[in-house]
């Protein structure tokens, strides 16, 4: 796999991302009965970031939690036999709130459907809105998102890399040639 080209760098990463976190306030009138989930694991610091938004737009701390979807997953016995999954972590409630759910890339929809059915397991919330970085197309299931930073047109012999600080050292995303 070789890097064919960086999309955005991390000053429009952070661009997208206050962007995303005005159109959640915008969209849900007020940040009052939100929570942001994030997918393990690229979501959860993205979710951190847009909490840290809203809070200097609207002076209101979203509460924020993670989910592992690998148990949802309906393809689990391609991804392992017997996956580690641990609980959520979501320290609140979801019933009767407003979830926003965030992750980095949003692909088939399989993974979106997943966190799903792992929100609905702790609960049952007000709504579950979807908000993605970037948006690379391909969907193998009826999903799309609320809130996009990014559409990125790819190929299937592609992939969108998404780079955090806290896993990767760097932020930006990153269009990869898979193969070769």
């Amino acid at each position: 796999m070789h890097q064919k080209a960086q999309i955005m760098d991390e000053n429009a990463v952070k661009r997208a991302l206050m962007r995303l976190s005005h159109e959640i306030v915008e969209k849900n009138k007020g940040a009052g009965n939100l929570v942001f989930v994030g997918v393990r694991r690229r979501g959860e610091p993205l979710s951190l970031l847009l909490r840290d938004n809203i809070r200097s737009i609207e002076g209101i701390s979203v509460p924020c939690g993670s989910i592992d979807i690998r148990f949802y997953r309906d393809d689990l016995t391609v991804l392992a036999e017997s996956p580690e999954v641990s609980k959520p972590s979501l320290p609140f409630d979801v019933t009767g709130r407003d979830v926003v759910l965030v992750d980095d890339v949003l692909y088939t929809g399989r993974t979106a459907r997943a966190a799903i059915e792992a929100i609905f397991a702790c609960g049952r919330p007000r709504s579950i809105q979807l908000a993605i970085l970037v948006d690379r197309g391909h969907r193998e299931l009826p999903i799309r998102a609320d809130f996009v930073g990014k559409n990125l047109p790819t190929s299937r012999s592609e992939l969108v890399e998404v780079r955090v600080p806290e896993f990767d050292g760097e932020t930006g995303v990153y269009l990869m040639e898979l193969g070769d």
